[in-house]
Order: C-alpha cells, then structure tokens, then sequence
C-alpha cells in the first residue's frame, strides 16, 4: 500500500512562489478518460487519495464546466476555479452552491453580461481574454490574487488548450488496470500536434495493478 506521506513525497513541489500548473488525469492502460461517461469510474482508493493529496499542495483547482456538470464538485476544497468560455453554468449548481470556499468563474468579453451578473451572486467572475479565454492570462491571474500553485483536473478539451497555451508544468497520470474499449477521447483534445518533451520524475504502483506516474518539464 502507498501511503499518503510516500505520496506527498513524490509529488512535492519545491518552489511554491511561482506559478505552476498541474495536471491530474486518470486513464485506462488502453487510452481511455472514461468509463461509462465518468473519469472516477476508472480510478482505484490510491488514486482517490492522490486525488486529496493533489489538492492539499495546490492553492486553487482549475475545471472546465462541462468537467463540472458531468463529476460534481460540490464542497471541493480548496477553492475552486471553473472556465466557462459561453457561461453555461446555473447558480443552483451545487458545485457554486454548495461550495466549501466562495469559488471563481472565469471567462470571456464574449460571455453574455446578464448571465455573468447572474453568476456573480455565487461566485467571483473573473474577464479572461475577448473572443475565447486566454488561459496564459488566467494563470497570470490566479497567480496575482495568491493562488499560484494550480491542480488541473480537466476535462480533456481544457488540457488541451492548455498544451496549447505552453502552460502546463506537470502531468500527473494514474493508469488504471482496466481495457475499456469504445470511443471515449484521450486525456488531451483539440490540441495542435506537437512534441512536447516532458521527463519522468515518479513512478508509484499499489497491489490493485495502478500505476501513478509524475512528468514534468
């Protein structure tokens, strides 16, 4: 068994004053990010808790919307960042409802002003680029209100924009002992192809057959 303190080890980060973005994925050993439409259907109790130890290291926690309506979210802590480029996000959400920490919505210009008014009873609305978001702006920002240090857990199209914003510091991937088959995406979508050259720093596995892996740059 691996224990919190071996995960806290293998995953500490030395410099916490500057910005850094993490990425925390899940994946069957065929490639899959879901399982019956859910990436926590495809993790294990070690990956749960690297989940928990993830968190506990970082200052906010970055999610897509639809990342969001498909996993909850609900009472997340610490603080959580949802990137919602059109707002299609309800006040009533238990993830801005129900949250343990006032939590953060960002966006576009773009976005319609009466829906980011709506959110604004629930949340801090932070303008993030024109047209789109502009995800280097975002860290710049996150990083700028005392929140440097930031865990990514998806979904795959934002990991994508991302990679293609050069972003991303780390990936943390637990693979899981499962073939899955179908047609569910990979972990990153939408980005440009690119050789990307990130290095191995970790490799952990538990008696269920998970193997957690740790590249960084």
């Amino acid at each position: 068994m691996i224990t919190d303190d071996e995960l806290r080890s293998a995953y500490g980060v030395a410099d916490r004053t500057e910005p850094h973005v993490r990425m925390n994925f899940v994946a069957s050993a065929d490639g899959s990010v879901t399982l019956g439409g859910r990436s926590g259907t495809l993790g294990g109790d070690t990956d749960r808790r690297l989940m928990q130890v993830l968190r506990s290291m970082c200052d906010v926690v970055l999610v897509g919307a639809g990342t969001v309506r498909a996993e909850g979210y609900a009472g997340v802590t610490p603080r959580l960042a949802i990137v919602s480029a059109r707002l299609l996000l309800s006040p009533d959400d238990p993830a801005l409802a129900e949250a343990a920490v006032r939590p953060i919505v960002i966006t576009s210009q773009a976005a319609p002003a009466s829906r980011r008014e709506e959110l604004d009873a629930v949340a801090d609305v932070i303008v993030c680029g024109t047209v789109s978001v502009d995800l280097r702006a975002v860290v710049r920002e996150l990083a700028a209100r005392g929140m440097p240090q930031i865990l990514c857990e998806g979904g795959p199209h934002l990991f994508g924009s991302l990679l293609d914003a050069d972003v991303v510091d780390e990936l943390c991937l637990t693979l899981s002992p499962r073939l899955v088959g179908g047609d569910a995406g990979r972990i990153a979508q939408g980005a440009e192809e690119a050789d990307r050259h990130f290095g191995l720093r970790s490799v952990l596995h538990d008696d269920e057959g998970y193997v957690l892996l740790r590249y960084a740059r």
